[in-house]
């Protein structure tokens, strides 16, 4: 079992990390995927693609095929971009499960699909959080955990790590350096245990995260008396199924439980969640439930 890192020179917070990463001890060539060099260290393969990584689909798939490897879960290094401009070190999973086939994919996946949450997600947030603010780059970056969107479609445990929020920190080789780490540690390339595997182990781990805007419901008419959420239009219930169903993949034997962020949603919106998790019997989480002490 191997875990891909996966970095694109046609981006300068991909490769940035990839380089320096790379500059760390025990790294060998490894077999090429379709022209594209890989390297490898121990159970984790390095590979430089050319393409935005948003469009290279199935790159589990296709290792597994070139290689005879079974990959445990993926990785990709990118850009994060943010009409605030605002530096930030994030992480996040990957899926576009509330578009509709007719709409276009200018992002990657494709129309009610989400990849399973890689699990490495939350530890790697508080593992990166650690090592910003040992690197002082807090507060000048922001580090943060972002909602589910964009592709590639993959069947893999995924996570995307980036560095924004424009080309001035895309650049940054301080924040490259920084992820570099995140990946040698988190993956236990160094010294230390690997950071996030699961196994079926206590404290709090982090699946998809849906954005409101990913919600997309119908408001209507008789929303004042709503009894049943199938009057609520749109394809929100199978956002949320979606999530929750690769969620569950992505933790075997684990209890998956629902965060609703109730300030984000109209009063109508917010019962017909609460009412179709009731119904699909997903358990609401209490704000204790999510402390990792």
């Amino acid at each position: 079992m191997v875990t891909l890192v996966v970095a694109t020179s046609a981006d300068p917070a991909s490769i940035g990390p990839a380089s320096s990463l790379l500059a760390m001890p025990g790294w060998h060539p490894g077999p090429s995927l379709q022209d594209a060099a890989s390297y490898t260290n121990k159970e984790v393969r390095l590979i430089k693609l050319d393409k935005r990584l948003v469009v290279e689909n199935h790159l589990d798939k296709r290792w597994e095929e070139a290689t005879g490897e079974t990959v445990d879960d993926v990785v990709f290094l990118s850009k994060h971009v943010a009409s605030s401009n605002r530096p930030a070190l994030t992480i996040h999973p990957i899926g576009t499960p509330h578009l509709r086939e007719v709409e276009a994919l200018t992002a990657g996946g494709k129309p009610g699909w989400a990849a399973p949450p890689n699990p490495r997600i939350g530890p790697w947030f508080r593992l990166l959080k650690n090592i910003a603010n040992s690197h002082n780059l807090v507060p000048e970056f922001e580090v943060t955990l972002e909602a589910t969107h964009h592709g590639p479609e993959i069947n893999s445990p995924t996570m995307f790590v980036e560095i924004g929020s424009t080309e001035e920190y895309w650049k940054r080789q301080d924040a490259a350096q920084a992820i570099a780490l995140l990946v040698w540690e988190g993956l236990g390339l160094g010294e230390r245990i690997a950071v996030g595997n699961w196994s079926r182990k206590d404290g709090v781990w982090v699946g998809h995260m849906l954005p409101g805007y990913s919600l997309l419901m119908e408001d209507p008419r008789e929303a004042k008396s709503l009894t049943n959420s199938a009057v609520v239009g749109g394809t929100w219930r199978e956002t949320i199924r979606v999530a929750f169903e690769t969620t569950k993949l992505a933790f075997p034997g684990g209890e998956v439980l629902a965060h609703l962020d109730h300030k984000i949603f109209k009063g109508w919106q917010r019962n017909a969640i609460i009412r179709f998790f009731t119904e699909q019997n997903i358990k609401i989480g209490k704000p204790s439930d999510f402390c990792p002490c």
